[in-house]
C-alpha cells in the first residue's frame, strides 16, 4: 500500500460532519480530543463540480443486506460498524451504527446512528440524517435536498444545551451523501489505475471526491477470503483535505461489497473488517 495522497478524514475530532461516512464510523468508536471551532466553509463552484453519473442499468443493489464489522485500533477491538441495507422501491436505504466497545466505552462512550438514501437509477442522495451520542455530547442533525431548488438544508440540534441551527446552501442537481458514496461507488467500473470523481454534499458544502482504483487485493476477514480491489477516497479541497487516509476494499465482483475499510490518521490506524453478512 502506498499511502501517497491525502483525504481528510478527521472531522470528527472536530465534530465536525465527515466527508466519508466511514471515517465517522470508524472514528466514533475512538476517543476524540476536544473540539476547536472552525470558520465556516466556503460553497465551492458548482461549475467545478463534477456530475454524478448514474448507475449501470445492469447494476443491481441489494434488496436486503446487513454488514457487520469490528473495528480495530491497533491491537485491540475498539468498536463495532453495522451497516443495513434495503432497496424500497428505487431508493436504497441504508442505517448504520457505530458504537465503542470493551476499554473505549469506559473512556469514551460512542452510541452513533446514521440514516441515508439514494436513487438507484440516478445515485442521487435523498438525504442523510445522524444522532451522535459521543461522551457527553449529543447532536442530531438532518440534511435535505431540494434538487428543484438547487439547495441543500440541514438542522442541527444539541440536545445538551436545547440549541437548535439551521443553515442553506446551495448544491448541483445531484449529489451524493456521506453514507451513501459507499453504496453509491459500488456500482461504478473498478479498474485499477483508473479513477472516477463524485460531488458528495456534507457540511453546508459540496467537494469532489476522487476514488482511485489502486490495486486487486486477497484481504482475509473473519467473515471470509476475499478477491478485493482497493480503493482510496481522496479530496483535492475542502475542510476535510491533508488530515489523513481512507481505503476501502471492494469484492472483486459484480457486487462490489466492501469487505475492508481503514482510515490512517495522524494518532493512528483504525481498520472495520468485515464480521458476517447476510441478506436479511
Amino acid at each position: 500500500m502506498s499511502p501517497n495522497s491525502n483525504f481528510a478524514s478527521c472531522p470528527l475530532f472536530t465534530h465536525k460532519t465527515a466527508l466519508f461516512s466511514i471515517a465517522m464510523l470508524l472514528m466514533t468508536a475512538l476517543p476524540v480530543p476536544a473540539q476547536q471551532p472552525s470558520q465556516a466553509p466556503q460553497q465551492t463552484q458548482t461549475s467545478q463540480i463534477p456530475a454524478l453519473q448514474p448507475p449501470p442499468p445492469d447494476f443491481v443493489y441489494p434488496e436486503r443486506q446487513t454488514l457487520i464489522y469490528s473495528v480495530d485500533w491497533r491491537v485491540f477491538t475498539a468498536g463495532t460498524a453495522v451497516f443495513h441495507l434495503e432497496r424500497q422501491g428505487d431508493v436504497q436505504k441504508i442505517t448504520a451504527s457505530g458504537d465503542s466497545v470493551g476499554a473505549v466505552t469506559m473512556l469514551f462512550p460512542v452510541v452513533d446512528t446514521f440514516q441515508a438514501g439514494f436513487n438507484t437509477k440516478t445515485g442521487c442522495s435523498t438525504g442523510f440524517s445522524k444522532q451522535l451520542l459521543e461522551g457527553r455530547r449529543k447532536v442530531s442533525s438532518v440534511l435535505t435536498f431540494d434538487y428543484a431548488a438547487g439547495k441543500q438544508h440541514q438542522i442541527e440540534k444539541n440536545l445538551v444545551k436545547g440549541t437548535e441551527k439551521e443553515q442553506t446552501a446551495s448544491i448541483p442537481p445531484c449529489v451524493t451523501d456521506s453514507l451513501s458514496a459507499i453504496f453509491y461507488a459500488a456500482s461504478q467500473p473498478m479498474v485499477v489505475g483508473q479513477s472516477f470523481k463524485l460531488p458528495l454534499a456534507d457540511s453546508m458544502r459540496t467537494v469532489t471526491v476522487t476514488m482511485k482504483v489502486e490495486a486487486k487485493e486477497e484481504i482475509k476477514t473473519p467473515a471470509g477470503t476475499f478477491q478485493t480491489i482497493r480503493v482510496q477516497p481522496t479530496a483535492d479541497e475542502g475542510v476535510v483535505k491533508n488530515r489523513g487516509n481512507i481505503w476501502i476494499w471492494y469484492t472483486d465482483d459484480a457486487r462490489h461489497m466492501p469487505v475492508q475499510m481503514r482510515a490512517r490518521l495522524f494518532w493512528g490506524t483504525i481498520t472495520a473488517h468485515l464480521q458476517s453478512y447476510d441478506a436479511k
